[in-house]
């Protein structure tokens, strides 16, 4: 199992995202920490496998709390993927030289970041498939970056982010109420809301208080429905 500690300064933020670490089969929350301090004293405490790291953060930022944390050779130096609403190049380019390899920008799914915990998570298992001395091979092998799976025929992945923040900022939505959101079609949204959903980032259930044949409702795992 991969220990996670979540770390954000909003409770209710922390909450959910715990929630989403908690849903993943291979990963068990083992505490939050709700500022920089507070996130170096958890590492050292909670001895964390992967840090969901925020970067704006009370006391001293995220990358202040990574940076400090990187330097002490006695602490566990946990995978850091960077959850924040930060997006300058600055900040992105600080966090990749401090050997952060994820970044998901708020606000985000469950499947999101399963996606990023699944990559993690590959990453291990490379690196633990070889040892000793490296050649280039394995060498390649330890650093080549993951392959995402790509988007069926017919789908964009400009339209999915689209559809994806739209559901998101909904929590729950049928097909017709993220189209007229968007300005899109209907058939258009219910495939990459099904897409969404195999994926594993919301849910569907049938709602039978529309007029006619029940319609499906799409909820982002974590969300009320």
């Amino acid at each position: 199992m991969l220990r996670v500690l979540v770390v954000d300064d909003i409770p209710a933020v922390a909450s959910l995202h715990g929630r989403f670490v908690s849903a993943h089969p291979a990963c068990e929350l083992v505490g939050t920490a709700g500022s920089g301090p507070d996130a170096v004293t958890a590492i050292d405490r909670l001895r964390p496998d992967l840090v969901l790291l925020d970067v704006h953060l009370p006391g001293f930022s995220g990358l202040d709390a990574l940076r400090a944390v990187r330097a002490d050779a006695g602490l566990p130096q946990p995978e850091v993927i960077a959850v924040t609403a930060a997006r300058d190049v600055d900040t992105v380019r600080t966090a990749r030289l401090m050997g952060v390899q994820h970044y998901l920008v708020k606000p985000f799914t469950a499947g999101e970041l399963h996606a990023r915990i699944d990559d993690v998570l590959a990453e291990r298992r490379s690196s633990a498939a070889v040892a000793g001395s490296l050649d280039q091979q394995g060498v390649d092998a330890v650093l080549r970056p993951i392959t995402r799976r790509p988007l069926p025929k017919g789908l964009s992945r400009p339209t999915l982010d689209l559809v994806r923040s739209a559901l998101v900022e909904l929590g729950s939505a049928s097909a017709s109420e993220v189209a007229d959101r968007l300005g899109l079609s209907r058939v258009s949204c219910r495939r990459y809301l099904e897409h969404i959903a195999e994926d594993g980032e919301c849910t569907r259930s049938l709602d039978y208080s529309t007029a006619g044949r029940p319609s499906t409702r799409y909820t982002v795992v974590g969300a009320a429905p």
